[in-house]
């Protein structure tokens, strides 16, 4: 919330989304997010492709998107226990299509310009950190994407 309120005068009229743990999003209002951004960001727990349904994205064509940043693969007791809960009625296939790497290949596919993805579980403080670095580079100094990337990776 902080970081979002210090970035607020920044192209964020435009924003919409869910902020917090108010709800979880339903199928649609992911679809309709998804499909009615230039940019998409998810910052939350665990895999961001263990909340949505692969069916669905699947099937999405979404070329408006340009940009989705998943800062996601944090881990804490609660999302572990959920998690593992869910895991447990996937297939390992599907699991695997969950991972980084597929996720960012199946994004790709439905239209996406550009995905940005964690390659490994990570804590919110790292996280809050890679946020502030993308919203500071991409918002504040107007670099592209890849010269962000190129400034997180240092």
């Amino acid at each position: 919330q902080e970081i979002l309120e210090k970035y607020h005068h920044l192209f964020t009229v435009q924003w919409e989304g869910v902020i917090g743990n108010m709800c979880a999003p339903s199928q649609a209002e992911w679809e309709q997010l998804l499909t009615n951004c230039s940019a998409f960001l998810f910052y939350g727990m665990e895999r961001f492709m263990s909340h949505v349904l692969l069916n669905w994205l699947v099937a999405m064509n979404i070329p408006k998107c340009r940009l989705v940043i998943l800062l996601d693969l944090v881990r804490s007791q609660q999302s572990y226990q959920r998690i593992a809960n869910s895991d447990l009625h996937k297939s390992c296939l599907r699991i695997a299509l969950e991972r980084p790497t597929e996720t960012a290949m199946l994004l790709s596919l439905t239209g996406v310009g550009s995905v940005v993805v964690t390659q490994w579980y990570t804590n919110l403080e790292e996280n809050a950190e890679r946020l502030e670095t993308l919203f500071e580079n991409l918002l504040s100094f107007g670099r592209t994407i890849g010269q962000t990337i190129h400034v997180l990776q240092k």
